[in-house]
């Protein structure tokens, strides 16, 4: 979930200083030695499939445990920040760990302004694997606890309210994220992008999707974290609309500062 610039301190929880130490890009960011393409869209593609499963089976587990809905939440956002911070480790040296096309779309807005980032033949492929890995893990989901593969979810998501959580948490994202890249802090993004996800869950009112590829995935299933079809739109609306947000704070937020003169 991710950035522009490759960490420079190593891996996250060890000294910068350890000779043997190769710099470790954190979401978004670009690997010292470029994987091929194909390994970085199969990264995301399972990458994505693997959040999505974890965020559907986890509400599905949850319901089937308890009927207290604030219980339910609980679980569904626990796994999703543990599941979460794992992916990105385990990803971010190949792809980046994006999972996300309004972090790859903002990727390549900051490369397209002269940042290192993904190139459009890299958004060409991440897009259409993030979205084919997230159906893929909410059919995944599905059939582990023996739901039917696909069903249209008849959740309603399209009140303004929860419109408004969507851009306020996809601002959040793309805040973080970038604002981790412009500090050189990308050692922490694993930790800092599913905690923050974590907390979006419950101090906004659209549980914080932030993601459209995660959104369509979760139209296909008709269970706990699912979304109607009919609000998916709006959605990904609001969330793009988060990214062009977040990326005006990042640019307000963490402008250059002047020289000082001796």
């Amino acid at each position: 979930m991710t950035a522009t610039e490759a960490d420079q301190h190593g891996r996250t929880g060890e000294s910068p200083t350890a000779p043997d130490l190769e710099p470790q890009p954190a979401p978004g960011a670009t690997p010292p030695r470029r994987p091929p393409l194909l390994a970085k869209a199969a990264a995301e593609l399972v990458g994505t499939a693997a959040l999505v499963a974890i965020v559907v089976g986890s509400g599905i587990q949850a319901t089937e445990l308890t009927e207290d809905v604030g219980l339910q939440l609980l679980a569904n956002s626990t796994a999703t920040v543990f599941g979460l911070g794992v992916l990105i480790t385990l990803f971010g040296p190949v792809s980046g760990a994006h999972f996300n096309p309004a972090v790859t779309l903002a990727e390549w807005w900051t490369a397209r302004r002269g940042g290192p980032g993904v190139t459009p033949r890299e958004v060409a492929v991440y897009v259409p694997a993030q979205i084919a890995g997230a159906i893929a893990g909410s059919v995944l989901a599905d059939a582990m606890f023996g739901e039917p593969l696909v069903k249209w979810s008849t959740h309603d998501r399209s009140a303004g309210h929860l419109l408004l959580g969507e851009v306020v948490a996809t601002a959040g994202l793309i805040l973080l994220i970038f604002g981790l890249a412009r500090t050189d802090r990308l050692r922490f993004a694993p930790v800092a992008v599913a905690s923050y996800i974590g907390a979006a869950y419950w101090f906004t009112s659209s549980t914080s999707f932030a993601n459209p590829a995660v959104t369509i995935g979760r139209a296909f299933t008709d269970t706990f974290a699912g979304i109607a079809p009919a609000s998916v739109a709006g959605f990904i609306g609001m969330q793009l609309v988060g990214v062009v947000v977040g990326l005006a704070l990042v640019a307000l937020v963490f402008m250059p500062g002047r020289e000082t003169a001796e």
